[in-house]
């Protein structure tokens, strides 16, 4: 699973196989906390992440939205920004 991005601790992954994880997500890893993250709504759709570092991801979603769309469906990998 590539890195995308990381910053503040928190580490972005996407897997590259589409029609097998349905919908468009993305992985974040924080210390021992996964999280899969709806890309369309931004919604934690299983794991558990802190709120603080929730809010930071979110930010960067919101940020980084309309890239992390175009890679999901390109399946093209490249690395995105942090947020700073």
């Amino acid at each position: 699973m590539p890195t995308l991005s990381s910053f503040y601790g928190i580490v972005i992954k996407m897997y590259f196989q589409q029609s097998e994880h349905n919908p468009p997500h993305f992985h974040a890893i924080y210390g021992e906390f996964m999280g899969s993250i709806d890309i369309q709504t931004g919604k934690l759709i299983e794991g558990d992440l802190p709120d603080r570092a929730l809010k930071l991801i979110l930010e960067w979603l919101d940020i980084h939205k309309n890239e992390l769309i175009e890679m999901w469906n390109t399946q093209e990998f490249k690395k995105i920004s942090p947020l700073s």
